[in-house]
């Protein structure tokens, strides 16, 4: 299996603060991989990098084989990334069609096609109902798949999902892990970040684990469940480095 993003030697400071440090990691086409840690311990900040949001202070970051290190957001989308994120802030005042069309022009300048590709999208995460109401009056839940669906209409290859089932009740998650499966049955790429280790271990084909900034385990989730650094991180202890 082919790799889709080679992550190599990341680091991040904010002032004193490591947010990210030495981070290397891959994912292979086709994948989900699972991003795990407390608070704090600079998943995000990872996904700002991955995208340039943020600019790392060192290491490098490669798609398809290209080093995307250092290009502007809208360029790294256009090669085929999208992202989600974990604060859901929705063009409250536009339709659920025209909050989706943004994703879409992002990779065309037609109109038609934007809002063909926002209704394709809206009708995989089953909001197509709710397509012309405005993006205020949603649930949260709604919203999330709002997010998920301007994501998808940019058609990328891989796609960095930021919480997707976090702040939600507990009977949506269900429909939202769902979603994500189809998703990569359809062969799209995943990296998502996410709390929640039963829905980790359901859909993950590996796990990432940070730690202060700091990877602390890699690998198939059965044992990155297991690894000891992973355990104390989640009760409160200070891992070693892995």
């Amino acid at each position: 299996m082919s790799l889709i993003l080679d992550v190599k030697n990341l680091t991040k400071r904010f002032g004193g603060v490591v947010a990210n440090n030495d981070i290397s990691f891959d994912v292979k086409a086709g994948e989900i991989l699972g991003i795990i840690g407390p608070n704090g311990a600079g998943k995000s900040t990872l996904f700002d990098l991955i995208t340039n949001f943020q600019t790392p202070d060192s290491g490098h970051v490669f798609f398809q084989g290209r080093e995307i290190t250092g290009l502007r957001p809208d360029r790294i989308s256009k090669l085929g990334i999208a992202r989600t994120f974990q604060k859901l802030k929705p063009f409250s005042d536009l339709t659920v069609t025209e909050n989706v069309m943004v994703g879409a022009l992002a990779r065309t300048p037609h109109m038609p096609e934007a809002r063909n590709a926002a209704l394709e999208a809206l009708a995989f995460v089953d909001l197509l109902e709710k397509r012309n109401h405005f993006a205020r009056e949603l649930s949260t839940g709604q919203r999330k798949r709002l997010e998920l669906a301007r994501g998808l209409a940019m058609e990328p290859r891989l796609i960095l999902m930021d919480e997707v089932t976090g702040g939600v009740d507990q009977r949506t998650i269900p429909g939202l892990v769902e979603l994500v499966l189809e998703l990569k049955r359809r062969g799209t790429t995943i990296v998502t970040i996410e709390h929640n280790m039963q829905v980790m271990m359901r859909i993950s084909d590996r796990i990432l684990a940070l730690y202060a900034g700091r990877r602390i385990a890699f690998g198939p989730p059965q044992e990155v469940s297991n690894d000891p650094a992973v355990v104390d991180a989640y009760l409160g202890g200070t891992p070693d480095a892995a």
